[in-house]
């Protein structure tokens, strides 16, 4: 189904929504399906032009489609040649939704399973789905931010006559699986990017302990009834490896205390830390985030290389913030999470059989790909990256230290990469098919 009426998106751009109606098992064709929303954006004023499509791979797990609210960014350059094509990937945004509440009435194994088929594997033939049934099986050409980078390298697998070219912004994984590896080079650039953010803000540092201190003396309550702890505390450093991530974190802090004296913990400072760290909004992110590296089982690769820094533990001063992790706790003490906890439990502890990624075919690959490379990304490794980029044939990285995750964002960013694979198409940016 497809809406039959298009709307405006701020003053220039065009939108529609598009909906597929896909299994959810692609193993079980004529079992219970689920629905794909998309939306299609394009410029008002091309609104009736014949343009090339291009499909955006969302960052996640769990990560629903952009919505844009101008011309802004990446969603320039994009619409300047394409109709672009924005997929709330399934299990969230207007796509047929999971929630903590319904996996709490399932059994482990039920649970496990339906997480289990929101992996990558799925998400590329629902798009596939989405391109066949409103589309006419035309090539797109594709933009993956992040986690969308693992879903290109997956569609590059499973799919590649599908794909004109890709555009991949800080999301090259490794095409060898490996959580406890990701873990292993995750933990010290965290620890760097804890020193930098002292280093900016060194006035926070006692705030900072007295605001622990507080949480461990006392029994702290947002306002959905969590109990704060340290440990919840220190998950704001998910942010930490986005352009704009210290400054937010730092002015979160600095309404911490409702006093002078800073006794009291600021009603202002709740509300935010709680909305900050509840993942109300994409729970499968937090679910799903060790099963993007592999098949499993995962064992909780973070907790384990956590119990090897000792720096991060919650009566450890300085206070160190985590970063892109997930651990066993968070399923007890964070709301929005709990009825995930049985099905999280056992994907980690049991295999859970995908083939990722296609080594042989990537290597032997010819659809064009640019991508960027952040050199300081502190959620996906840049060695590993690379290592990846001399895998894949027709693979041409841009490494830089200029930008954070989330360079995507920054001015001519995106314009560099579809130029690149303007120029490596002889000049077909426009192709069709």
């Amino acid at each position: 189904m497809t809406s039959d009426s298009a709307y405006f998106v701020g003053k220039d751009i065009v939108a529609r929504d598009v909906w597929t109606t896909v299994p959810l098992d692609w193993n079980d064709p004529d079992g219970e399906t689920i629905e794909i929303f998309a939306r299609e954006f394009v410029a008002a004023e091309r609104r009736h032009d014949d343009l090339p499509l291009l499909l955006h791979l969302q960052g996640g797990p769990g990560g629903k489609g952009v919505r844009p609210v101008g011309r802004g960014d990446w969603v320039a350059a994009a619409l300047s040649r394409f109709r672009l094509i924005v997929p709330d990937q399934r299990g969230t945004g207007r796509s047929t939704p999971l929630s903590g509440s319904r996996f709490a009435e399932m059994p482990a194994e039920e649970a496990a399973r339906r997480l289990s088929l929101h992996r990558a594997d799925s998400i590329v033939r629902d798009f596939e789905a989405l391109r066949a049934a409103h589309y006419g099986g035309r090539r797109w050409w594709t933009i993956g931010q992040s986690y969308g980078g693992f879903l290109t390298l997956h569609c590059l697998s499973a799919f590649p006559e599908a794909i004109v070219a890709s555009a991949v912004a800080g999301g090259l994984p490794s095409l060898d699986p490996d959580p406890a590896e990701v873990y292993r080079r995750t933990f010290p650039r965290v620890v760097e990017k804890n020193r930098q953010f002292r280093e900016r803000a060194p006035h926070l540092a006692e705030r900072i302990a007295r605001v622990a201190d507080t949480l461990q003396a006392q029994d702290v309550r947002l306002a959905d009834g969590d109990r704060l702890t340290v440990r919840r505390l220190q998950t704001l450093g998910f942010d930490f490896g986005m352009g704009p991530g210290f400054d937010r974190v730092h002015w979160l802090l600095d309404e911490a205390f409702a006093d002078r004296a800073e006794t009291r913990l600021s009603d202002t400072f709740l509300a935010s830390v709680g909305a900050a760290t509840a993942f109300a909004g994409n729970p499968l992110f937090i679910a799903l985030q060790e099963s993007i590296y592999g098949a499993g089982p995962t064992g909780w690769a973070a907790q384990r290389e956590r119990e090897r820094h000792p720096e991060f533990d919650e009566d450890a001063r300085p206070v160190l913030f985590t970063g892109e992790m997930v651990f066993p706790w968070m399923f007890d003490e964070v709301r929005a999470l709990r009825g995930f906890r049985a099905g999280v439990e056992l994907l980690a502890a049991r295999e859970w059989p995908i083939e990722l990624y296609d080594t042989a075919r990537l290597g032997a690959n010819q659809v064009p790909v640019e991508a960027v490379v952040y050199f300081d990304d502190m959620y996906v490794d840049a060695g590993l990256s690379l290592d990846t980029a001399a895998r894949v044939g027709g693979l041409h990285a841009w490494v830089t230290n200029e930008h954070e995750h989330d360079g995507i964002v920054m001015d001519g960013v995106a314009e560099r990469l579809f130029t690149a694979l303007e120029w490596r198409l002889g000049g077909r940016g426009g192709e069709r098919s």
